[in-house]
C-alpha cells in the first residue's frame, strides 16, 4: 500500500509540473489569443520612421504611425487582434523567419532578395530617396558626395541605393540602427550626408532648420506588408488592401499621416 501511495504521489507531481511548464510561456511565440478570444497577430516594425511609426513621448510608449493605423485595420476586418513589437530594422525578416513575428510593415521595399525570403503584398506607399545634408555643407547634388561619407540605416533600401551611388562617386558609407542616430551624426560631423525616405526626413526637417536635402528620382517599389513564405494572410491582406484603396480608407490614412489633416 505504501509503495502504490508512493508512486500515485510521484505521478501526481510529475503531471502537475508538465503542466505548470507547459503554460508558462516563453515569450518566443508569436500568434496566440487576445483577451477577447480573438487570435492575435504580431507586427514586427523598427519604430524609428516617422510618420510610418514611431513611438508617441507624449501619451508614454505608445508605437503610432501609417503602419500601426494601416495594420489595425486589416487586422481588424479580417477578425484578428494586433501586437505591436519593435526591433531594429534589420532584424525584421531574420525574426519572422524564426518564428517571433508573424507580419512585418516598417516601410520596407519588396526587394529581389528580400522576397527570396518572406512573401510581400501588393505596394500600399511609394515615396522617394532624399539626400539629406546641413544647410552650409552645399551639397546639392550627387557629384557634391565626392570624398564624403554618407549615412544609411542598415538593412535598408537606402543602403542598396548608397551603394548604386557609390559605382560612380567615390563616397564612404556608414550605416546606424536608428534614423535618429543617422540625423544626430549628420548634426555633429560624423557624416556629411544622409540618404533617408523623403517622407521621413519631413518631419525631422520641419523640426530642425540646420537640415536641407533633395530627393532622387526613383523607380523603386514602394512599401509592401512582409509575410511568412506561403502565408494564407498574403492574399487576405492584397484583398482588405484593394478594399481600402477603393473605398477611401487609404486615402483618409496617407492625408492622416503624410497631408498634414488632423484626425
Amino acid at each position: 500500500m505504501k509503495k502504490w501511495f508512493l508512486y500515485s504521489l510521484i505521478s501526481i507531481l510529475v503531471v502537475g509540473l508538465l503542466s505548470a511548464c507547459g503554460t508558462s510561456g516563453n515569450g518566443d511565440e508569436t500568434s496566440g489569443e487576445g483577451e477577447d478570444g480573438k487570435k492575435v497577430l504580431v507586427m514586427g516594425t523598427s519604430a524609428d520612421y516617422p510618420p510610418f511609426e514611431y513611438i508617441d513621448t507624449e501619451v508614454g510608449e505608445e508605437i503610432i504611425g501609417f503602419d500601426v493605423d494601416l495594420a489595425k485595420a486589416i487586422t481588424e476586418e479580417l477578425g484578428y487582434e494586433l501586437k505591436v513589437q519593435d526591433m531594429d530594422f534589420g532584424s525584421l525578416i531574420t525574426a519572422m523567419k524564426s518564428g517571433n513575428i508573424d507580419l512585418i510593415l516598417a516601410g520596407m521595399t519588396p526587394t529581389e532578395d528580400r522576397a527570396k525570403q518572406v512573401d510581400f503584398t501588393d505596394v500600399y506607399y511609394t515615396a522617394n530617396h532624399m539626400i539629406v545634408s546641413l544647410k552650409d555643407s552645399n551639397i546639392t547634388s550627387l557629384e557634391d558626395l565626392e570624398g564624403k561619407t554618407v549615412g544609411v540605416q542598415m538593412g535598408s533600401i537606402q543602403y542598396d541605393k548608397a551603394e548604386e551611388i557609390a559605382e560612380e562617386v567615390n563616397i564612404t558609407i556608414e550605416n546606424r540602427d536608428r534614423i535618429p542616430q543617422i540625423v544626430q551624426d549628420l548634426k555633429t560631423g560624423r557624416f556629411d550626408a544622409a540618404i533617408i525616405e523623403d517622407t521621413v526626413m519631413k518631419g525631422f526637417m520641419e523640426k530642425d532648420a540646420d537640415l536641407t536635402g533633395f530627393t532622387l528620382e526613383s523607380d523603386e517599389e514602394g512599401s509592401a506588408i512582409a509575410l511568412p513564405k506561403g502565408s494564407e494572410l498574403t492574399e487576405e491582406f492584397n484583398r482588405v488592401l484593394k478594399e481600402m484603396e477603393e473605398n477611401g480608407e487609404m486615402e483618409k490614412l496617407i492625408n492622416k499621416w503624410f497631408g498634414g489633416e488632423e484626425e
